[in-house]
């Protein structure tokens, strides 16, 4: 799905009527604590820094952040992949972390982990800038028959069906980013 496509508040209204609740807000909290907790374990001696994969890591990333209780840098990382016939996939950068990565514990955090070919050449661009170590975080993990090859999140929320999900980060078209709850698209709406 494109973002940016102009709707309407009655559209908006109707996909939102449409949509299966996958997650509620209660289950969003328990999985951020859940989250919370495993991530302190593991990083609060580390003084790690954590990159929010832009756009859909805004919220998640918010939320998480009141529930680490240790030293910690927060900056973001903004990348995508067009697919070109000659090519392959290329990552493209619009926005690399000002904080130097060298030396560093990274934790990556994103709304959600489909295919992960963006998510891959995240990490592997963490590595090349000589990180420390590169932990991955995300809420919303969506098994994929097409996922990279053992690509799998450190820190994972919840996961969600083989459908078009929205919510807490994720978005429909560019909207109800900010929804407190993880959505399914009625297959009407997917297109």
């Amino acid at each position: 799905m494109s973002q940016g496509v102009e709707l309407d508040a009655t559209e908006l209204a109707g996909v939102m009527a449409r949509a299966e609740c996958l997650h509620d807000a209660p289950a969003i909290e328990a999985a951020l604590d859940r989250m919370g907790e495993a991530i302190s374990t593991a990083l609060s001696g580390t003084r790690p820094l954590l990159l929010g994969v832009m756009t859909g890591a805004i919220v998640p990333l918010g939320r998480l952040l009141s529930r680490l209780d240790f030293p910690l840098e927060v900056d973001y990382i903004h990348a995508t992949r067009y697919h070109k016939t000659t090519t392959g996939r290329e990552l493209v950068w619009l926005a690399r972390p000002q904080t130097p990565l060298r030396g560093r514990h990274v934790l990556l955090v994103d709304d959600i982990l489909d295919e992960g070919h963006t998510f891959r050449g995240l990490l592997e661009a963490c590595q090349e800038e000589g990180a420390a170590s590169v932990q991955t975080a995300v809420l919303a993990d969506k098994p994929n028959p097409a996922r990279v090859p053992g690509l799998k999140a450190d820190f994972a929320g919840l996961t969600v069906p083989e459908r078009y999900v929205f919510g807490v980060g994720m978005d429909y078209k560019g909207y109800l980013r900010n929804v407190n709850a993880i959505y399914a698209a009625h297959p009407d709406d997917e297109d």
